[in-house]
């Protein structure tokens, strides 16, 4: 059964920088790809950034040049580096393979920008 754990979010302010990390556990290994998801006050939940299993990104275009995603699989931790953030950076964010699994949505860790 695969777990998944985000931590890392909080309250910063704006220009700011925070690391969040996803420690996954069972069937997730090489093969498949990972992203960090958002979902913003009232808004649906989307993809922010992802990470295939050979290491190539995609980075939605907002975060473009700011955040930075990658995986450690010898520790099962995915991390997403975000600098300069902005207010509109205030969502939930979760982890989850890419394309995302159903039954793999945790709780997500929420982060808030403050202007």
């Amino acid at each position: 059964q695969v777990h998944l754990v985000e931590s890392g979010g909080g309250l910063v302010q704006a220009g700011g920088s925070l690391t969040l990390s996803c420690a996954y556990s069972g069937p997730i290994k090489t093969g498949h790809g990972m992203g960090w998801f958002r979902q913003a006050p009232g808004k649906e939940r989307d993809l922010a950034a992802a990470i295939s299993w050979r290491g190539a990104t995609y980075y939605e275009p907002s975060v473009k040049g700011r955040f930075t995603i990658s995986r450690d699989d010898a520790k099962n931790t995915m991390y997403l580096q975000m600098n300069n953030l902005k207010p509109e950076d205030t969502a939930v964010y979760y982890c989850n393979t890419n394309p995302s699994t159903p039954d793999f949505w945790g709780q997500g860790t929420r982060v808030t920008v403050s202007a």
